[in-house]
């Protein structure tokens, strides 16, 4: 999620940019970048789908004490990401008062913006990638020499065509669909988007009736990158970007699978509801011009029994749920650091 032109939102055509930088921190340190503990610095915004997939995945496989995490404010300022959350405003492993600093230092007057997630190399204060596609691949199949025991396999090689092929039409259809739809300058252009969304959404709800997972009996990558937008849908895309044919707490399928896996271990417990509200709302100034944040959803429904269990898989394959959240990340329902 990047920097340019929040005010620009439903004024101009959207497109989503390419990653810039698109090089892979791996086992073998092909492109220059080996995977190394306490190297790197993972930079996220808990408001950005495209990152919380990273921070589900980097909990998920245990990757906590490998890969430090910096959380960016949720209210971005005209030099985009910021690191206000911190104490003298500056992220206190990397020293830098804005990510924009670690993209200067990797390419000056860099094209695509400032986006996260983004990978830092601490020791040169670089930026490495902001592949938010591949990004979580990586982290899943080049870093298992730090994965915790018990970690899962998210990205089985069984598996991946099938998981391509489901993170594919998800990401054109819903993950990317949805801010086609919100951003439209266009009532025909507004009116596909949105329809593509539900007409997806009813399909997934369709395979999922009669499983719990989207690719096999375990979780995968695919629910992890589905489950970041039905996380944010009722919250924010219903009402903010017009997604409203239904909300998510009307469709009982992917209500209750939304709901199994916000309580899984690694999910639920990295989202932040005031973070994901407030950007929306009061970053996105070109479609909601006062900033006003609604007081809703009501978010006590995501507690509430889901059933999904009745239709078996294992969540974590032959591996465990990962720990608890580290001291410093962990996140309140109500989106307050505690």
């Amino acid at each position: 999620m990047g920097e340019d032109g929040n005010s620009g939102y439903g004024h101009r055509a959207f497109k989503r940019s390419r990653s810039h930088f698109a090089d892979r921190i791996t086992a073998d340190g092909r492109d220059g970048w080996p995977v190394e503990a306490g190297r790197y610095r993972l930079v996220v915004s808990r408001a950005c789908p495209w990152a919380s997939r990273a921070v589900i995945s980097r909990r998920l496989l245990g990757l906590e004490g490998a890969l430090s995490l910096a959380v960016a404010d949720a209210v971005q300022d005209d030099r985009s990401w910021r690191f206000t959350l911190d104490p003298d405003s500056r992220d206190p492993v990397l020293g830098i008062r804005f990510l924009s600093e670690a993209y200067d230092r990797r390419e000056p007057g860099s094209p695509g913006g400032v986006s996260v997630p983004a990978v830092v190399d601490v020791p040169s204060g670089r930026l490495v990638t902001n592949d938010y596609q591949r990004l979580t691949l990586d982290l899943a199949t080049e870093w298992t020499a730090l994965h915790r025991p018990g970690a899962p396999d998210l990205y089985p090689a069984a598996r991946r065509d099938e998981i391509d092929q489901v993170m594919a039409e998800v990401y054109e259809d819903v993950n990317n669909g949805v801010y086609r739809a919100g951003f439209a300058t266009h009532q025909t252009e507004y009116e596909e988007a949105c329809a593509g969304v539900f007409r997806r959404l009813e399909l997934l709800g369709e395979r999922l009736s009669g499983q719990r997972y989207l690719v096999g009996d375990t979780l995968t990558e695919a629910d992890i990158r589905l489950f970041t937008t039905l996380v944010r849908f009722d919250a924010v895309y219903h009402g903010h970007f017009k997604c409203n044919r239904w909300k998510l707490a009307e469709h009982p399928v992917l209500w209750a699978y939304a709901r199994d896996l916000f309580q899984t271990p690694g999910f639920g417990d990295t989202v932040d509801f005031d973070h994901i509200k407030r950007h929306y709302y009061q970053v996105h100034t070109g479609i909601n011009p006062t900033g006003i944040v609604p007081l809703g959803p009501d978010l006590a429904g995501w507690a509430s029994p889901h059933h999904r269990e009745e239709l078996g898989g294992r969540p974590f394959g032959t591996g465990t749920p990962p720990g608890p959240v580290p001291p410093g990340e962990r996140v309140a329902p109500q989106g307050q650091p505690v």
